[in-house]
């Protein structure tokens, strides 16, 4: 299924799943020695743990997860892209160069996704409230059975 046919809720399991992914290269970051003596690595850690938590409050909210996903995929780009220049001097390990793969994927699916998912959708639909106007008769239009 492409992102283009997704439910609004099937998208945010699809974000949620690639958050899955950046959760494991934050994980491995915070864990490995090097990010220890290259303290530079922790910035993608901080920044992959501040997003989703900012997000896991909205998952029943699809609206309101896109909107703050929204404000958050810059930072998610940029430490990605510092993350890219850091992880090799940090190490030039396979598990590293696998990290920056990663993030990167993760980084281009968040930024697909959200150009198929309309950023002006409101929260909840407005309420449609008609005031109530009087009749021909007199009568109000909550009196009238078939208004």
């Amino acid at each position: 299924m492409t992102a283009e046919h997704l439910t609004p809720i099937e998208a945010v399991q699809r974000c949620q799943t690639i958050f899955a992914h950046a959760w494991m290269v934050r994980t491995f970051v915070k864990h490995s020695p090097e990010a220890e003596e290259f303290t530079e690595l922790m910035q993608v850690a901080r920044v992959v743990f501040d997003v989703s938590r900012s997000l896991e409050s909205r998952v029943e909210d699809p609206p309101a997860y896109f909107r703050q996903l929204r404000k958050k995929i810059g930072s998610l780009r940029e430490a990605a892209k510092q993350f890219r220049v850091d992880a090799p001097l940090a190490s030039d390990h396979t598990n590293f160069r696998q990290a920056v793969i990663s993030m990167d994927a993760c980084v281009t699916e968040w930024e697909l996704l959200l150009r198929t998912i309309p950023s002006d959708s409101p929260t909840v639909p407005p309420q449609v409230r008609l005031p109530l106007r009087a009749l021909d008769d007199g009568s109000s239009a909550a009196d009238d059975k078939t208004a």
